[in-house]
């Protein structure tokens, strides 16, 4: 299946493709129906030490983490609400549900995982995306993580890939190691304070020295508790000239009240190794996604990270590098999209710590019917990285007058050996580039989609595939009707 929809075919091929839309839409509203919080073991609202305690027995967890949940609990209750941002003054964290524990056994074998969990994946496309083109998967509902699986060829070679709780229990060395401890400190932000400790669920993976998995791994989480939480740990360790490339996607139903997703990512780089960080995220647009992401980058290490976000009412995300050995390299590819009701902060951020360090970013967003955008970047560069090289290029779509972008780059530069550009654009969907389309036989709405297709390819086709068209068909899907 292509990337994009092919809008300028035949009557009756686009209606073939709003019959696929609608498909879409038909698959959502099912997906929607499968809410059962009844059958949650676990489903208080509200955070309290007793709730914090009461998470880590329940997972048989060593002193040392139930110590590290009640340090950063401490924090979180003396750290106000950032200031900056998004305006968050419509979470009410006593309302929150952060433990939901669906009635699930994780397993394996897909077929042992309960059926109306089960029917939320498939619709999803879960299974089948494994069974074609990858190394591993996970699927996680609310705060459990129900089905695991790793392809025995890269078990063999020395591979982990674990739902994180699961390797708390079985390596719990070395997660110790690396748990929260140097990429993100428990006490970094309010956000961060509050997933270190209610974190629940999430993936491990351990890539040995020299092993380069050459099929992507993937977790899809699902939160589908009405005033959920959900706060998912993703762990990555690649040793020294090692490969992979790690896929997750997310979603959560529509509800009349606010939810919150404020995951945590943490990727060490090591010397001469390469990470692929892919995700697009679609929370409802009831849900908050405050997620936290950050890399550390070693010498002559890699890190890729490429991201779609299309959902949530509002979303802060900075996907952050430190590049602190010699050689290191960061590229940042993301879109985002705002639609009616939506505010979408997100950009990147690169620390250049050492010589001859280098860091691509390229971001697009587009805005629709009254959606706000916005790029907030940092790049610093530190004394004594001589030859770095930066190049951030944003670039800004607006449909309609009702919609808003804002551009907010910061660059610390402290060192003068350097190489560093910076680009931005934003600019109203163009009157004459739709008129001279009309003018080739489309009619408005086709000339509409081709161009932010356009736009948008650059970004898209670094996704995998079958992501991308996910996100193309939500874009579209969401702009249906909407000409500025």
């Amino acid at each position: 299946m292509p990337v994009f929809l092919a809008w300028l075919k035949s009557d009756d091929e686009n209606m073939a493709n709003q019959e696929l839309l609608s498909q879409i839409e038909e698959a959502a509203e099912k997906i929607h129906t499968l809410r059962q919080p009844e059958n949650y073991l676990v489903k208080e609202k509200g955070l309290s030490e007793e709730v914090i305690r009461l998470i880590s027995k329940d997972k048989n967890e060593p002193e040392w983490m139930l110590k590290k949940r009640l340090e950063a609990y401490g924090w979180f209750r003396k750290t106000p609400v950032p200031a900056w941002g998004l305006d968050l003054s419509d979470i009410n964290f006593d309302e929150i549900i952060y433990y939901a524990k669906p009635d699930a056994i994780q397993s394996n074998k897909w077929e042992e995982v309960p059926e109306e969990i089960r029917k939320t994946f498939d619709l999803l496309g879960i299974p089948e995306t494994e069974r074609k083109a990858l190394a591993g998967a996970g699927a996680q509902y609310d705060s459990s993580v129900v089905y695991h699986n790793l392809k025995k060829e890269w078990e063999e070679k020395g591979v982990i890939f674990e739902d994180m709780d699961v390797a708390v229990q079985k390596y719990p060395e070395l997660v110790k190691e690396y748990f929260m401890t140097n990429c993100i400190p428990i006490n970094d932000h309010k956000l961060i304070m509050l997933h270190a400790a209610v974190w629940s669920g999430g993936t491990f993976i351990y890539v040995p020295k020299g092993v380069k998995v050459s099929m992507p791994l993937q977790a899809y989480f699902r939160m589908n508790a009405k005033r959920g939480g959900q706060f998912e740990h993703t762990l990555i360790v690649a040793e020294p000239f090692s490969e992979v490339s790690y896929v997750e996607g997310c979603s959560a139903p529509q509800y009349n009240v606010n939810s919150l997703h404020a995951g945590g990512v943490e990727i060490y780089v090591k010397e001469g190794a390469r990470v692929r960080y892919s995700s697009v995220e679609n929370w409802s647009k009831s849900t908050y996604n405050l997620n936290t992401k950050r890399a550390v980058v070693e010498k002559d290490g890699i890190i890729e990270w490429i991201g779609g976000n299309a959902g949530s009412k509002g979303t802060m995300l900075y996907p952050c590098s430190l590049l602190k050995g010699e050689g290191a390299r960061a590229d940042h590819l993301g879109i985002a999209y705002a639609g009616k009701g939506q505010n979408q902060d997100t950009g990147a951020k690169v620390y250049h710590l050492a010589k001859n360090t280098s860091s691509t970013i390229k971001m697009k967003s587009i805005s629709s019917r009254g959606g706000i955008t916005t790029y907030r970047g940092l790049v610093k560069v530190a004394k004594g990285a001589t030859n770095s090289r930066v190049s951030a290029v944003c670039d800004a779509l607006i449909m309609d007058e009702e919609s808003k972008s804002n551009t907010v780059p910061v660059m610390d530069i402290n060192e003068e050996k350097v190489e560093i550009a910076h680009e931005a654009t934003v600019g109203r969907l163009s009157t004459e580039k739709i008129f001279y389309l009309m003018s080739r036989g489309l009619k408005e709405e086709e000339a509409v989609r081709l161009i932010v297709s356009g736009f948008i390819e650059p970004i898209m086709k670094e996704l995998p595939m079958e992501y991308a068209v996910e996100l193309n068909r939500l874009i579209q899907l969401d702009m249906t009707g909407a000409i500025g």
